[in-house]
């Protein structure tokens, strides 16, 4: 219980922190980014350019990149959202009109965290170079979905260990499900 109420307090202190103390030109960027990375369009496009101008280990990285996405947005979207019913941070806790534009879903956990942790978390082993790069764009998105107050800190945490176990799927479940049929098989 005493977990719940400290997880409670820290999500409303950095809620209305990251709300009030991020200057509005930077919220702006922020916000631009995110726009980007809605639907999985910045990862889609970021897919495409590794494909096409990184060679096999481009190529691998995308697919890699995408198959994790792909099971961030099943388990964090698909599953967690509609079990999980949590309201949007309060509006009173955003001092901002980025408050009005908040999705009516289930705020836990973030999607778009999860989506992009995956896709970085699943590319950065491939091509680390281009892991560095998304890395950048994958922050901006986790701090812009509590600064906009469409997520508190907890759904984005959530969310980013959402992305690292799909990447962590995607990389080794076929190795694992490969070694149990061959078991099965002696």
């Amino acid at each position: 219980m005493k977990l719940w109420t400290d997880t409670q307090t820290a999500d409303r202190v950095l809620t209305q922190g990251a709300a009030t103390r991020i200057p509005p030109r930077v919220g702006k960027v922020l916000s631009v980014v995110e726009e980007c990375a809605e639907s999985s369009k910045l990862w889609g496009g970021a897919a495409v350019v590794m494909a096409g101008w990184g060679g096999w280990r481009g190529r691998k990285a995308a697919a890699a990149g995408l198959g994790a996405l792909a099971a961030a947005q099943l388990i964090s979207n698909g599953v967690c959202k509609q079990l999980a019913d949590r309201p949007r941070p309060p509006a009173e806790w955003i001092p901002h009109d980025e408050v009005d534009d908040r999705p009516d879903s289930s705020s836990f956990p973030s999607g778009h965290t999860a989506a992009a942790v995956a896709f970085t978390a699943a590319v950065a082993p491939i091509w680390p170079a281009a892991g560095a790069l998304c890395a950048v764009p994958t922050a901006t998105v986790a701090l812009e979905r509590v600064q906009s107050g469409a997520h508190y800190p907890s759904d984005v945490a959530v969310g980013a260990a959402i992305g690292l176990a799909s990447a962590w799927l995607t990389r080794h479940a076929p190795g694992l499900l490969l070694r149990h049929w061959r078991q099965g098989l002696s």
